[in-house]
């Protein structure tokens, strides 16, 4: 049993009747050698892991050490404007959360990387807390999220190095949005279109971060990434589908990498982080490194 698109892995699922999810499940225990049971039991260990993160983020305001991100997560966790919904509310300070518990070297999971952290956790996290999933139905959704994920790594890319930020915040958006459909039992059709709707409305996203760290832009990104990713959700459960296929938005995504230029693709030579702010911290990173050597 092997799957090197979305086509072929949901054209299995539907043949057994089952999530994608555990068509990935069976794929790792094939390929890995190990027991159905053992890969699964590794997969579920992450959950407690995407917790801990998340409710780290949101309690420990203090800064991270270039002093440059820290305290977001909790001040739209419990400010008073609500203009957006309470579940993308959730999410977005979840994704934050993540991302600064990243920044400041708490135990993350990188899903795809530790620079797009904050999203599939947040988006699952805050989903599940609004349906009561259980540990099982959230466990089938990562291995649905994981099973997409290999498929841009095969096809494309998950590395902003390589294919910019589209790589890495578009591939976890379109990677949660599937997963929420998941588990929220929608169909294999559902799935494909909410991550053809994420990751297609993200092509061509440029990773510049400043300072060459993965904080500005990128723990905010996880927020907006998150509240994108729900908003494919919602529309793929209502009925709308996204005129490109999956797999031809994969490739799409593999193209526009290709052609991005070298300089907006993390080498922090373009974009945000040459802009006269962006040099200043930099300039500020490079003397802290110097004083520490």
């Amino acid at each position: 049993m092997e799957y090197h698109s979305m086509k072929e892995l949901f054209a299995v699922a539907d043949a057994e009747k089952c999530s994608p999810g555990i068509i990935a499940c069976r794929v790792e225990a094939e390929e890995s050698g190990k027991s159905y049971e053992e890969i699964w039991a590794r997969m579920k260990y992450t959950i407690p892991i995407f917790r801990e993160s998340i409710q780290k983020g949101l309690s420990d305001t203090s800064k991270s050490a270039s002093g440059l991100v820290g305290g977001d997560a909790n001040r739209l966790f419990t400010g008073h404007m609500r203009f957006i919904s309470p579940l993308c509310q959730r999410a977005a300070s979840y994704a934050i959360a993540t991302a600064e518990a990243n920044a400041k070297m708490y135990r993350i999971v990188a899903c795809p990387t530790a620079g797009s952290c904050g999203i599939v956790p947040a988006v699952l996290s805050a989903v599940a807390e609004e349906t009561n999933a259980s540990m099982y139905d959230i466990t089938c959704a990562l291995f649905t999220a994981g099973a997409i994920g290999k498929v841009i790594a095969e096809k494309a890319s998950i590395a902003g190095a390589v294919g910019g930020c589209q790589a890495e915040c578009g591939a976890a958006c379109g990677m949660a949005a599937a997963a929420a459909v998941d588990l929220l039992k929608g169909s294999t059709r559902q799935i494909g279109n909410a991550f053809a709707l994420a990751l297609k409305n993200i092509l061509g996203l440029v990773c510049d971060p400043v300072g060459g760290l993965v904080e500005v832009p990128c723990v905010k990104r996880n927020a907006f990434h998150a509240v994108h990713a729900l908003l494919a959700v919602e529309m793929a459960m209502n009925g709308i589908e996204s005129v490109i296929p999956p797999d031809e938005v994969i490739e799409a995504m593999g193209d526009v990498g290709r052609r991005l230029p070298v300089e907006l693709k993390e080498t922090s030579r373009a974009g945000l982080a040459v802009t006269k702010t962006g040099r200043r911290i930099n300039e500020e990173i490079l003397k802290k490194s110097a004083m520490v050597k």
